[in-house]
């Protein structure tokens, strides 16, 4: 009896073969990144070519190796480890390790990169800087032991003798090149006293040159207040510094003749010209000054300088005259209101100091009731205790206690029995 067996055990068994060939461990393949998305982890998509596909997987571990960025239909070359995944019964490679098939992976990220920074405006024109007719201080940012440095100190002293250079000694090939070009280069474009800056090295392959390929390096070049001329590698070198700088130079010494455009005999004769300009200028200014003082000398009002302060002495007249008016107005009327006052309010302050008299006469009057004095006289006495304290009742003394009682004309001394 035939013994039929289930897709799972099958698949198992496949599995377990394809976990075994030895040839399978390691497989080298070349195709076309087909179905490719970034997703935030490991990749998914397929290698293909023009008569099959294989569905690829890359970890997200080796993923973050690539130095360059996977695009759709790029050419690769791919080494991983076939297997069969049980749940769908598919097969696929899981790849280790994964490179540009052709052109190179540092020449697909050169690409890569300036796109992007092309698109961002870091290459745009309208930033790049002029630069400075005259040179007197020059940031040189390279290696110090190059042929590069000696050149520029070479041009410029046949040049411009009257520049200074400044040299900030930079690794310019290997790791970490890239970020001490840039921190140089943030370094000098800090200081206010340098008129231009020079970065560049010798030629070399693009792993040598890589450094100033760096986005680090061109942000920084971008950000710099100091117009930079770029003299990296040879004149069919290009680096994506070149196109971020103000300006290009072939070679070291072309940059130093771009950082010096004058010459001592420049100079001269431009400092002639300026002394011709300024000349004529202060002539044409000393003519036109003389001009205007003949024709302020020969004005009306040199001539009649009375006629200054006719207008002025007419104004105070009239404002003069307009202040007595005024003035005149303002005392009648204020006369005016004083007479109405004065007639309404002297009825009624009498009216106010008769009634003020009235109360106060009645006042008195009932003040006179309340004197002592009178009412001793009508017969009344007031008796005080030996403290001198009003005696108001009977309680108020015990026998034996003496009194004093005070009459109109006097006072008498009695005790009480």
């Amino acid at each position: 009896m035939t013994e039929y067996l289930s897709v799972s055990t099958l698949t198992k068994y496949l599995k377990a073969k394809f976990d075994r060939d030895p040839y399978l461990e390691r497989v080298y393949l070349t195709g076309e990144i087909s179905n490719f998305r970034q997703r935030p982890n490991h990749q998914y998509f397929a290698l293909k070519d023009e008569g099959a596909v294989i569905q690829a997987t890359m970890w997200a571990g080796q993923f973050r190796k690539l130095d360059f960025k996977l695009e759709e239909g790029m050419k690769v070359l791919v080494v991983g480890r076939i297997s069969i995944y049980p749940a769908n019964g598919s097969y696929s490679i899981n790849i280790e390790s994964l490179v540009p098939d052709g052109i190179g992976a540092l020449a697909i990220k050169f690409e890569q990169l300036k796109k992007k920074l092309t698109l961002e405006g870091l290459f745009d024109s309208k930033w790049k800087q002029n630069l400075p007719q005259f040179s007197h201080k020059i940031a040189v940012v390279t290696s110090p032991s190059g042929a590069v440095i000696r050149d520029i100190i070479t041009t410029v002293q046949r040049r411009f003798p009257m520049s200074e250079i400044v040299l900030y000694p930079t690794k310019v090939q290997g790791e970490g090149s890239a970020e001490e070009i840039a921190t140089n280069i943030r370094r000098a474009s800090s200081r206010t006293d340098f008129d231009v800056m020079i970065i560049g090295r010798g030629g070399g392959s693009i792993e040598d040159l890589w450094g100033f390929n760096e986005e680090i390096v061109v942000r920084a070049i971008f950000e710099s207040r100091i117009p930079i001329i770029s003299s990296v590698g040879h004149e069919t070198d290009v680096t994506l510094a070149d196109f971020a700088a103000d300006s290009r130079a072939a070679t070291p010494t072309a940059a130093a003749e771009l950082a010096t455009p004058n010459t001592k005999i420049d100079l001269l004769n431009w400092t002639a010209e300026q002394q011709n300009r300024l000349t004529n200028r202060l002539s044409t200014l000393i003519n036109l000054k003389r001009e205007q003082v003949d024709k302020l000398s020969n004005s009306v009002v040199f001539r009649q300088p009375e006629r200054l302060y006719d207008g002025h002495l007419q104004k105070l007249d009239r404002l003069t005259e307009r202040l007595s008016v005024l003035t005149e107005n303002k005392l009648a009327t204020s006369q005016h209101r004083y007479e109405l006052s004065a007639t309404k309010l002297v009825p009624a302050y009498t009216k106010i100091i008769e009634h003020k008299k009235n109360l106060t006469e009645r006042l008195y009057q009932s003040l006179l009731l309340l004197d002592i004095s009178k009412i001793k006289a009508r017969g009344f006495s007031v008796i005080t205790d030996n403290e001198g304290k009003i005696v108001k009742s009977v309680k108020d003394v015990k026998t034996g206690d003496k009194i004093e009682i005070g009459l109109s004309d006097g006072t008498v001394s009695a005790q009480i029995q």
